[in-house]
């Protein structure tokens, strides 16, 4: 049998040319490369929100019961009770959020216009497209005026209402140098790449600048003074917002790695320069990818030419030749285009989706932030994969002879060499509980009953029925050997964690008992103290034999 951590899940959304979600694809229409070998296709599905919803089990309220004492799980198949429990509560209205969304404007780099229209869109996605099953969190370069994961989308509209573009070290010639204006492109040129035609350029400028000096050599030496002291300014307040920017992607990676579910970010940016992060880049899309988040990314200038007189916000700048003109706007298009690099690199690393060159943003935030109406699940299970840490390649691609953009996970990294059978286990049923994916190892049921212990207070319980029919006992001493590790998890509403309980079901178990239990199965049941609210349930068994997992999701509304 294989493990279940070589089993590597990829959620594939295909996009038509107009943004739409595809549908009515096929196992054979997908093909599916590791490290450029073709892989078997273990697993498909199609999903859409109304067959996710249909799988997840709701709580129902039962009465106080005389003994409320819950009893725990322990190492004797004695101690687990055949049968299974009650219905789902047809009334709970709590829909389980399956997807995490981080809205992250770009407000450092945005300018009024852009941003502007940026917000109309987004507000505009909220109001048409949120789903129940989803949160939205609004991120922002600056840090200011943000809101963390929450379907309360007031809170949401109110957080997008107040963003105003907010610049973090950005160079302003009107305070600093008037006449001499470089940008952030032209100064990392000259001081980084000893770009010789840049640096010309610049003391050209400078020159006109210093016109006024009393001698060719006292204005050769103004020039140059100039130059010197301009460039390492710009180059200082472009580091500065971009070290600002990579630093709130991190943070921001971190904190939808901790949601359970599907989890992704938007970038609302015009793209930043990242000529010297460039690893702290690649260490930002390799966390990304590890922890299969994807990192949609929306070029919010929409269709963007360049203005060959520049920014009419800015002071003219002084320019000592038609040469120096047309390289001033050259290193602006460069500059755009390097912007707009990053965007892409982020996306297409981390398999999201890149939204460019298109002025309605309405159907930008759709496609980068909306949820698909239809997925494919796929599962492959890598040959020989070793337990050494690297990461390993993975390329979806579709058969079709349309021309559809698939959106899949880029790569998963291999379990670390020396990890033993019992690391393994603990770190495959966490990334099942923080994974909202359906599994199925071996039959499981999934049961939510609560009751109110009084006005502020409930207990919360959770009931696991097994069928053990196609477990894989293993038979010594006259007994078949086989255990049960049982974690239930319990969030909030948005998908923070809250508690976790683990125990074990140690069988050792006589042919007559196990035959019994073959028929009735049996139910496993852990309890939690909560308050009145909404929470979301992610239970996970895994057995220890054939390292089979199966895991259930639940949602419980309590009055």
């Amino acid at each position: 049998m294989q493990s279940h951590v070589n089993l590597v899940p990829i959620r594939v959304v295909v996009h038509d040319a107009n943004g739409h979600a595809v549908e009515n694809l096929h196992k054979e229409d997908f093909q599916v490369k590791q490290d450029g070998k073709v892989q078997f296709i273990t697993h498909f599905s199609v999903e859409t929100p109304a067959s996710a919803a249909s799988q997840v089990a709701r709580g129902e309220a039962i009465p106080l019961p005389p003994d409320s004492t819950s009893y725990a799980i322990s190492g004797s198949s004695a101690d687990a009770a055949a049968g299974t429990a009650g219905g789902a509560d047809a009334g709970s209205k709590l829909a389980l959020p399956t997807r995490f969304v981080a809205l992250l404007f770009d407000d450092s780099h945005l300018d009024v216009g852009d941003l502007n229209r940026a917000k109309v869109a987004a507000l505009k996605f909220i109001d048409t497209s949120v789903k129940p099953t989803e949160r939205l969190a609004i991120f922002n370069i600056s840090g200011r005026r943000q809101v963390d994961f929450t379907d309360d989308h007031e809170k949401i509209r109110e957080a997008i209402k107040t963003l105003l573009p907010t610049p973090v070290g950005a160079y302003d010639p009107k305070n600093e140098h008037d006449c001499l204006q470089i940008t952030y492109y032209q100064a990392d040129l000259i001081q980084n790449k000893n770009d010789q035609q840049a640096e010309a350029a610049a003391n050209a400028d400078a020159l006109a600048c210093s016109a006024g000096a009393p001698s060719a050599q006292a204005q050769a030496q103004e020039a140059a003074a100039l130059v010197a002291s301009t460039v390492p300014v710009v180059l200082q307040a472009g580091d500065i917002n971009t070290q600002y920017s990579v630093r709130r992607l991190e943070e921001v990676v971190r904190r939808v790695s901790a949601l359970p579910g599907q989890r992704s970010i938007v970038l609302i940016s015009p793209g930043f320069l990242t000529s010297t992060y460039e690893y702290q880049v690649s260490e930002l899309i390799d966390k990304a990818t590890h922890s299969n988040v994807f990192i949609n990314t929306l070029d919010a200038r929409g269709l963007y030419t360049v203005d060959p007189i520049g920014d009419i916000t800015q002071p003219v700048p002084v320019r000592a030749n038609p040469a120096t003109s047309a390289l001033s706007v050259q290193y602006r298009l460069d500059e755009q285009r390097e912007q707009s690099e990053v965007l892409s690199n982020l996306a297409y690393s981390t398999g999201g989706f890149y939204f460019r060159n298109n002025n309605d943003l309405d159907a930008g935030f759709r496609t980068t932030a909306a949820e698909p109406e239809v997925s494919y699940l796929l599962a492959i299970v890598p040959d020989n994969l070793k337990n050494d840490g690297k990461f390993h390649d993975l390329n979806v691609k579709l058969l079709t002879k349309e021309k559809y953009t698939v959106q899949a996970r880029r790569g998963f990294f291999a379990p670390k060499r020396g990890q033993t059978p019992e690391e393994m286990a603990k770190q495959d049923i966490e990334d099942a509980l923080f994974s909202q994916e359906e599994q199925e190892g071996f039959p499981i049921q999934l049961h939510l009953q609560y009751y109110k212990v009084d006005e502020m207070n409930a207990k919360l319980s959770v009931m696991a029925h097994v069928d053990l029919t196609k477990l894989h006992f293993e038979k010594s001493e006259g007994r078949n050997w086989d255990d049960l590790t049982i974690v239930a998890g319990l969030f909030d509403r948005n998908g923070n964690f809250i508690s976790g309980e683990q125990k074990t079901l140690e069988m050792r178990l006589k042919d007559t008992t196990l035959e019994k239990l073959d028929q009735t199965g049996v139910t496993l049941k852990t309890s939690f103290d909560v308050k009145p609210g909404g929470y979301m349930v992610r239970l996970v068994v895994r057995d220890s034999k054939a390292a089979q997992l199966s895991a259930r999701n639940g949602v419980v509304e309590i009055p």
